[in-house]
Parts: C-alpha cells; structure tokens; sequence
C-alpha cells in the first residue's frame, strides 16, 4: 500500500519533548515501512522520521486561517505527487477538505474530543470513503454521537524501550509527568504526596502567560524544594525512562476528561502502576488493583499509596504488551487500511 500520513504541524516528527500525537505517528511510519508499505508523511519541516516521501506543511499554527489555507494546498498537493491508496490524517480535517468527496479511502483519527458539527459535517461529503478512530472508547462515543463509522485504536509506545524495573527502593518516590496545567491536576498530586509522607518528583513543561502561567506561580512553585516536592523540569526519553522506573507509582490525579495520555502507557511499561481518577480514558487504561488505582479524593488516594506496594509491577509491564504496544497497534491500523480498501472496490 502507499500511505498518507499527517501530524499536527506545531511539532516536528518524532517530538524533542512532549508530543504524544507525534510519537504515535512515528511508530506508524516505521512499522508500516517494515511491513513492506510505501509511506510519505505531511509534518512540521523539522520531522526526521524515516518515511519514504517526505512533504512539510507550509503553515505551523493550526489555530491560523491562513495557515490552514496554505496547509489545505500542501494535502492536496502531496496527494497529486505521491498518489496514495489511502490518506490518515492525525492532524485538521479540514485539510482533507479537496479529497473528502473522492472515492480515496479515509482516516482521520481523534486524539483529542471531536467537534460534532465538523464531524456530522465531513461524515456527509465523504459517505463511506472515510473512517474515523478515536484513542479510546471514550473519545469514540463522543463522536459517534454526530455520525459516521468510528474504531477504537488506542495509542502506543514501544515496550522495548523502557526498561522494566520488577523492584524499587522502600522509599521510591512518586512521579508526576505532563502538562503542568490545572486540567492534570499538579496540585492535588502535591497535597497527596504531603499527605502521604512520600516524596514527589513532578516533570514537565509549564506555561508563564494567562491562566496557566499564574497556576504554576501560585500553587506549585511556592511548594518546590520543600518537604520532598522536587521539580525537574522537562525530561527526554532516557531522563523519562529512569524517572517513571525508579517511581513507586505515577500519581497525575486528572480534572479532565483525558483522551489517552500516553504517560500512562509509557509508566505501565517500566512496570510502574499509576493512581490517578476515574475520568475519560483512565477507565480503559487502568485495572482496578492490578496496575493501579482510580481514586475520587485525596484521603482514598493517599490510603491506594499505603497499598502500592502489594501491586504485581509483572502486571502493569504485561498490560502494555497485550494492549498498548507499538506492533499490535500497527497491526490495528494496517487491517483497518485494508478494511477501507476492500470497501471502496
């Protein structure tokens, strides 16, 4: 098969740092390449990943109109040179929009929660040539609400790539990596730790303007460097592996309705069990005192940390194998291709 695939055109593919959408897409041009198909990826001009045909997008903002204009031209320009049998795109629908009454088949995959007038709307003009998915039932169920046919493929990492860690120190500490936002929950992760007498390591990047920027000032700068609460800024994969494997658990107690949140898969495959909130995704990434523990409030989460340790860390490594790993998810993804093929011949 030739394959289209697109990202996001803020990122560059794979991401330096945070990036979850990009790494995914970059999983998927190397397994599918070494299945034997022909990729080219539409990306931010600094993507590195290996793809056969590489085509950069010519705005970066995907929130400009003038930028969509020019990034709606760069599709359907790369479709006309490259001539794929398929197009999955990760990034706006919007730049589907010259192809998406053609008969060429379709995916366009939701890693965040759909619109559903874009969703009803694209649904109409493209008829069966378009399939979406979403990277959880959860995010599923909201689209389907506004129509069209819609699979779950969830995200994946590589569980080769992190290091499996069956034991940990007495003391471990707790890890909280991701958006330092209020959305993630930062500051319930800080008065957990306290509460629990545990120390707390919190990664990530955090925003200096609006909102975001006055959450990090007022309630988690003033606790760093004090009772155990370290900050260790933004961390890369090797930082990230050592960080989530030495952890007693990650600890991101979520205010959101979250789509996915590769972390989460990404702790479970250095055998590190999570606690976080029964919201969005968390109910189909987490087994209930197995490989972690969904908690409602502070008291029920700093009990679940006294427990932690009677976890299996075997358990959560495997979850990732059977679920979340990078060759069944290509495997997903390529039956689907072939699916939307045969369904438009």
């Amino acid at each position: 098969m030739r394959i289209i695939l697109t990202a996001d055109p803020e990122l560059p593919v794979p991401p330096k740092f945070y990036g979850g959408i990009e790494r995914i897409v970059d999983l998927l041009v190397k397994g599918l390449q070494k299945k034997g198909h022909e990729v080219a990826l539409i990306a931010h001009s600094e993507s590195i990943s290996p793809a056969s045909k590489f085509f950069p997008w010519r705005g970066k903002r995907s929130q400009s109109k003038f930028d969509t204009l020019q990034n709606t031209i760069a599709l359907w320009s790369a479709v006309r040179e490259f001539q794929p049998d398929l197009v999955h795109s990760f990034s706006r629908i919007f730049y589907m929009l010259p192809i998406l009454r053609s008969p060429l088949p379709k995916i366009m995959s939701y890693q965040r929660k759909p619109s559903d007038r874009t969703v009803k709307l694209a649904a109409k003009l493209a008829g069966k040539s378009l399939t979406f998915t979403g990277c959880s039932n959860s995010i599923c169920q909201i689209g389907r609400n506004a129509g069209g046919a819609w699979q779950t493929i969830y995200n994946c990492v590589e569980p080769e790539k992190y290091t499996f860690q069956p034991n940990i120190v007495s003391d471990a500490p707790l890890v909280f990596l991701s958006r330092i936002e209020r959305i993630k929950g930062a500051h319930t992760a800080i008065e957990i730790a306290q509460k629990s007498g545990r120390r707390l390591i919190i990664a990530g990047n955090y925003s200096e303007t609006g909102e975001s920027g006055r959450y990090w000032r007022e309630e988690i700068e003033p606790h760093l460097g004090k009772n155990g609460i370290d900050y260790v800024g933004t961390v890369n994969d090797e930082q990230k592996n050592n960080l989530l494997g030495q952890a007693l658990a990650l600890l991101v107690p979520i205010e959101w309705e979250e789509p996915f949140g590769i972390v989460f898969a990404e702790a479970l495959a250095c055998g590190t069990p999570i606690i976080s909130c029964p919201r969005g995704a968390l109910t189909e990434i987490v087994t209930e005192g197995v490989d972690g523990y969904l908690v409602k409030n502070i008291g029920e989460a700093v009990n679940r940390i006294n427990q932690i340790q009677q976890l299996d860390r075997n358990h959560c490594r495997q979850k990732v194998i059977d679920h979340f790993s990078a060759a069944k998810i290509v495997d997903r993804y390529e039956l689907l291709y072939k699916n939307s093929l045969r369904d438009m011949h």
